[in-house]
């Protein structure tokens, strides 16, 4: 008898819904992107305790006639490929035909769809049809999924908590306005709205509705093209970032897109402007020919393939390190004394089990929004989210005009103007003035960056000044470490080293290049020597000598507590003003902060005054 059977159409498609239908969110990307590709220009979703009881999608897209609802809960059933050669031109988001049958074989599903028509409503229970029926003329579709994962108790079981369910279908759904800003969007939970936006086609508002007015105030517009690639979008200030990568979106002709490679690139270009382990907010269209990009690569077709990953990657860090070179990149200390806290009773009353002690609170106007603000913090599920802030206006045109007054205001400003030491703060903070307010410069952070750019163009150099050492410095390595120095002793003979073998395992130093730290060349050229041997493995000659020159820069520098004379002050804010980043130490720690004449008779309670006394 034979072993091999044909798998039951039901059981095949539970298999296939363990890739596509991972949670509640995968869910909701299913059903809002089939209304997507439908033509949709409002979508709205309705969640029951955050979709594990209930998620329904209404759309007004282009529906369906009566046989094609019945046919599309059948596995790889699709209006979106007719041949072959159509899979190497895609423009849809969906295309291969299982999130519905997948979906249906793991819930309770009805479907409610019209052409304008009369309408069909079909019912479904574990992928089995229950019932048939007339509906109504409404053009569009109202697809209700009901009891999640009722009958793969395993799955269920894994869900995470009501909290965390949500956080991941807000996650999404931003991303998807983001992407798609010419839709209407609206998601509740249990009634309670928790993200609007108007569909205007405008992408700045729509970063607005999303992450507030304080962080669009800080978002630099961005494009660029070649013969393949076509780029816009909004990149953030280095000083607005995120502990997580899940706010660096990439959309590729309308898709979603996490693409490990692309989000390094992004992230890299920020190099030395801010933390290494904080990322920016970033919002990029890719538009290019379908046939460049290979979409059929994961089962959520996050993923991509590009046919001409390079090209596309240079261009993108190239943009993104010109749109930030020439900006006045120092932070300004907002004062806003007008603001106070309170908790979001609303939105926490939406879960049955709500962790009160987790929540960070909202700072929020004392003028009642029209929309109930919400912050959900995300450590409990290891993300950062975006969330929903400031959701909606009536009066979207006045509000477009007045983000890109924002917008403008901020690329006018001068780069790093003439500043004036008149004090020190702990040894440490330099106080400055000009006719602008008063800055404070990192003594220690500011002599970092000057030094880092120094020593950086030193290895950059093609001639290297070297002096010898008064007594040559003898270092004993294990074998191992002996043999990978070996494989790599050009690498330090290129940057002015002399260094002879002296014995078993054992390196002789003989001259170093000037530009090591006085008085402590012997720790720093040990430093360097285990520098090489650690990333022996996954050596990058410019990124070694990034981490070389941050390395050197910090040990040359002067420390917090070590007290300067004011014409040492001139001359440091003299050297910082001729960097070519002077607003960050390598580690992307800020050099100078800035305190407007405002914010400090704000401060004083001075600013009503006209007159000052």
């Amino acid at each position: 008898m034979a072993k091999i059977k044909l798998m039951d159409e039901i059981l095949a498609n539970k298999i296939a819904a363990g890739e596509v239908v991972e949670r509640c969110s995968s869910v909701v990307k299913e059903l809002v992107e089939n209304s997507i590709d439908a033509g949709s220009t409002e979508i709205k979703v309705d969640l029951l305790e955050s979709g594990t009881k209930e998620i329904k999608v209404t759309d007004n897209g282009s529906g369906m006639e009566e046989d094609d609802a019945l046919l599309a809960f059948s596995r790889h059933a699709t209006s979106k490929l007719t041949s072959e050669d159509d899979l190497y031109h895609i423009n849809t988001l969906g295309f291969r035909g299982e999130a519905l049958a997948s979906i249906a074989s793991v819930s309770d599903i009805q479907l409610k769809t019209s052409t304008g028509n009369i309408g069909t409503i079909v019912h479904l229970s574990g992928g089995k049809l229950v019932n048939k029926s007339k509906g109504d003329a409404r053009k569009g579709t109202t697809i209700t999924v009901s009891n999640l994962f009722y009958n793969t108790p395993a799955r269920l079981k894994h869900l995470k908590s009501l909290y965390a369910e949500l956080a991941f279908i807000i996650e999404y759904m931003n991303k998807l306005a983001l992407s798609h800003p010419d839709i209407r969007f609206c998601l509740s939970n249990n009634g309670n709205n928790i993200l609007r936006t108007d569909g205007n086609n405008n992408l700045l508002k729509t970063i607005s509705d999303i992450y507030g007015i304080d962080v669009v105030k800080k978002m630099i517009e961005v494009n660029a093209s070649d013969d393949d690639y076509v780029i816009d979008g909004f990149i953030s200030l280095p000083e607005v970032h995120r502990s997580s990568r899940n706010h660096m979106i990439t959309i590729v002709n309308g898709r979603i897109v996490k693409n490990n490679d692309l989000n390094r690139v992004i992230n890299d270009s920020y190099h030395s402007y801010k933390p290494d382990n904080r990322y920016p907010i970033v919002v990029l269209n890719i538009k290019l020919d379908p046939s460049l990009v290979d979409v059929n690569v994961h089962p959520t077709k996050m993923d991509v393939k590009f046919s001409k990953f390079e090209e596309l990657k240079n261009l993108i860090s190239q943009m993104i390190k010109s749109a930030i070179a020439n900006k006045n990149l120092i932070p300004n200390v907002d004062i806003d004394m007008s603001e106070e806290v309170y908790l979001n009773e609303q939105f926490l009353s939406t879960f049955e089990e709500p962790d009160v002690s987790s929540k960070e609170p909202e700072v929020v106007p004392k003028e009642k929004p029209k929309y109930e603000d919400i912050t959900l913090n995300l450590e409990r599920v290891q993300e950062d989210t975006p969330y929903t802030k400031e959701v909606y206006s009536e009066d979207a045109s006045e509000d477009n005009t007045h983000l890109k007054d924002l917008i403008k205001k901020q690329e006018e400003t001068e780069k790093m103007p003439e500043l004036y030491p008149v004090g020190v703060v702990h040894g440490t903070y330099i106080i400055c003035e000009n006719e602008k307010g008063m800055y404070l410069i990192d003594q220690h952070a500011a002599k970092e960056r000057i030094n880092y750019e120094i020593v950086k163009e030193s290895l950059a150099s093609k001639s290297v000044k070297a002096i010898p050492m008064l007594f040559p410095l003898t270092i004993e390595l294990t074998s191992n470490e002996f043999i990978i120095l070996k494989q790599n002793m050009d690498i330090l003979t290129n940057m002015g080293f002399v260094i002879e073998e002296f014995g078993l395992n054992s390196l002789i130093i003989k001259m170093h290049p000037t530009w090591l730290p006085k008085n402590n060349e012997e720790e720093a050229i040990k430093k360097i020597i285990d520098l090489v041997i650690e990333k022996e493995k996954d050596f990058d000659l410019s990124k070694f000598n990034d981490l070389v020159a941050a390395t050197m820069a910090c040990k040359m520098s002067i420390k917090a507590n070590d007290r300067i004379t004011t014409e040492e002050m001139e001359n440091l804010i003299n050297d910082l003003r001729k960097c070519h980043n002077p607003y960050n130490c390598p580690h992307g720690r800020p050099t100078i902060i800035f305190y407007s004449n405002y914010d400090l008779e704000k401060l004083f309670k001075r600013s009503g005054f006209e007159q000052r006394n």
